[in-house]
């Protein structure tokens, strides 16, 4: 049976933690942070993150969203479950707008109106190949009433997987 000390002991322990630490703190090891440091911490490093790695904006705009999140907790710094819940779907919203709003990097549109030359010979509707940037690449017509001759100077107007699309210069020009 614990002594009337050791409950009284449990018992300031507990007040202490009530009172200083509640849930308004983190404490690691012997550092007590608030949550409205963590909340800025974590989105610095996620905005780092970005920084070093390119994740199409996303964890720049969940850092955006632990900023957010920071000032809500110094105005109400008890409420973790309800600042991870806001946290989360604020980065959900703001990761859906940047990919919904931002111009995607695409990568076809490098290819529009680049030069290559017919290795060998594309018939209508059959597929050959063609040099492009010193690789020798899959290739098809993008006008099925033209035959591609070899050494024949090529636009590529497109893409379809790893099967590039092209027209001769000769019909653009």
């Amino acid at each position: 049976m614990p002594s009337i000390r050791a409950i009284s002991s449990d018992r300031q322990i507990y007040k202490f933690m009530l009172n200083y630490l509640s849930l308004s703190s983190i404490v690691i090891g012997s550092l007590v942070l608030s949550l409205s440091v963590l909340w800025l911490l974590i989105g610095v490093g996620l905005c780092a993150i970005e920084a070093i790695v390119p994740t199409a904006f996303t964890a720049f705009t969940m850092g955006i969203s632990a900023f957010a999140i920071a000032g809500f907790a110094f105005l109400i710094p008890s409420q973790i479950g309800l600042q991870v819940i806001l946290w989360l779907a604020l980065s959900a919203g703001l990761v859906y707008v940047s990919h919904r709003f931002l111009p995607s990097r695409n990568r076809q549109s490098r290819l529009d109106g680049t030069v290559a030359e017919a290795i060998t010979e594309i018939l209508p509707g059959q597929v050959g190949r063609v040099m492009y940037e010193g690789t020798s690449w899959r290739a098809k017509s993008g006008d099925e009433s033209t035959i591609i001759l070899p050494h024949q100077s090529l636009y590529v107007i497109g893409r379809e997987g790893t099967t590039l699309i092209v027209v001769p210069q000769n019909l653009l020009n």
